[in-house]
C-alpha cells in the first residue's frame, strides 16, 4: 500500500491499520532526513500550507511549522483570538479567504469538537486536525505510538496506561483509538472525577490506584491536569492530586520492573511527574518531540501526494 485511505487527517477513528503502518514507515525515512547535516527535502516545493490556530499552542504549532519547512512547503501562519471565531460561519469565512489565496492544505486547531470535520466538508483543501476541543489530537497519538514502537520494537501486545485528566484530554481519546488499532492493551488511570462516565465502553481497563496501574503496564503516558478546561474543581488540591497520581523516582523504584514514561507536554513538573523522572533514562519525552516532527512530515507528505494526483 503506497497511499493513505483518507484525504484528510481528522481523527484516528478514520484511519486503518495500513494507514498507520504507512505513516510510520514514511516517518522512519524522514527521521533519517532530519538527522542529516542538510535537513531539508524539496518534496513539497509547490504546496502551500496554512496553519490556523484558534487556540493557543506552542509545541504543536512549532512542530508542524518545522515539518512543513523541512519539506520545503510554503507556509502561512494564522492565529485568531477565540472571540472572533465563535461562530461556525466566521470559521468558513476565514478559511475561504485563505483558500482564495490558493492554499492546498490547512492544519487547524480549534476549541470546538468536530471543527475540522465541518471544515473538510466545506472547503476544497486537505485538512489536518491539530486538536479539536477535548475531542481528538491525531498527530499526537501517532507520534506517541511511533515513539513506543521505536523504544519497545512494537506496539502490538504492549500494555499502556494513560494517567491523569482523561475527561478533558483529546490526547487520551486519540491514543486509545491508535493503540487499540495496533493491538495494544489500554488502561486509563486517574481520580474518578477525571474519568469520563462511559470510558469503559471504549474497551479500556479502568484503574483508580496508580501503583496498581504502573505495576500492570509497560508504558505510562502521563497527562497534565488541564486547569484551563475546568470550570469547577475536580479534586481538592494540586498537592493531593500529586500525592495520589504523581510519579516520582521512589514510585518507579518501588516497581518490580522498568517501565517507559511518556508525556505529551507541556509538563507540570512536580505535579504529574517530578523533574527527576522527566529527565531519567526511563522517560522518552524528548524522543517524542523529535519524533513529532518526523511523523508530521510523513502525514503532510502523504496527504500532499494525494493532492498532486
Amino acid at each position: 500500500m503506497s497511499e493513505l485511505s483518507v484525504n484528510h487527517l481528522l481523527g484516528i477513528k478514520y484511519l486503518n491499520k495500513d494507514d498507520i503502518k504507512l505513516i510510520f514507515e514514511t516517518a522512519d525515512h524522514f527521521k533519517e532526513v532530519i538527522n542529516r547535516p542538510i535537513k531539508k527535502v524539496p518534496s513539497l516545493r509547490d504546496i502551500t500550507i496554512a496553519n490556523l490556530f484558534f487556540e493557543n499552542s506552542t509545541r504543536t504549532k512549532l512542530s508542524f511549522e518545522l515539518a512543513e519547512k523541512r519539506l520545503s512547503a510554503d507556509v502561512i501562519n494564522f492565529s485568531a483570538s477565540q472571540s472572533s471565531v465563535k461562530k461556525g460561519e466566521t470559521l468558513i469565512d476565514t478559511v475561504s479567504n485563505i483558500l482564495s489565496m490558493k492554499v492546498d492544505m490547512v492544519v487547524m486547531r480549534h476549541p470546538n469538537p468536530g471543527a475540522s470535520v465541518f471544515l473538510s466538508q466545506h472547503v476544497n483543501a486537505s485538512i489536518i486536525n491539530a486538536g479539536d476541543g477535548a475531542h481528538e489530537h491525531p498527530t499526537q497519538a501517532l507520534l506517541d505510538s511511533y515513539s513506543i514502537r521505536e523504544r519497545l520494537g512494537n506496539v502490538k501486545g504492549k500494555k499502556v496506561v494513560i494517567v491523569g485528566d482523561i475527561l478533558h484530554s483529546r490526547v487520551a481519546l486519540s491514543n486509545i483509538f491508535a493503540l487499540q488499532l495496533q493491538g495494544a492493551d489500554v488502561m486509563v488511570c486517574g481520580p474518578k472525577t477525571l474519568l469520563p462516565k462511559y470510558i469503559d465502553k471504549l474497551g479500556v481497563k479502568v484503574e483508580t490506584n496508580l501503583l496498581k496501574a504502573l505495576n500492570w503496564c509497560d508504558v505510562a503516558n502521563m497527562l497534565r491536569v488541564q486547569n484551563e478546561r475546568m470550570e469547577v474543581n475536580y479534586f481538592p488540591s494540586t498537592r493531593e492530586y500529586t500525592q495520589q497520581y504523581g510519579v516520582t523516582m521512589d514510585v518507579l523504584n518501588s516497581l518490580n520492573k522498568d517501565i517507559t514514561i511518556m508525556h505529551p507536554g507541556p509538563i507540570n513538573r512536580g505535579v504529574e511527574i517530578t523533574s527527576e523522572v522527566a529527565d531519567s533514562n526511563q522517560a522518552i519525552i524528548l524522543n517524542q518531540v523529535e519524533n513529532g516532527v518526523a511523523v508530521r512530515m510523513a502525514i503532510i507528505y502523504l496527504l500532499a501526494s494525494k493532492i498532486k494526483q
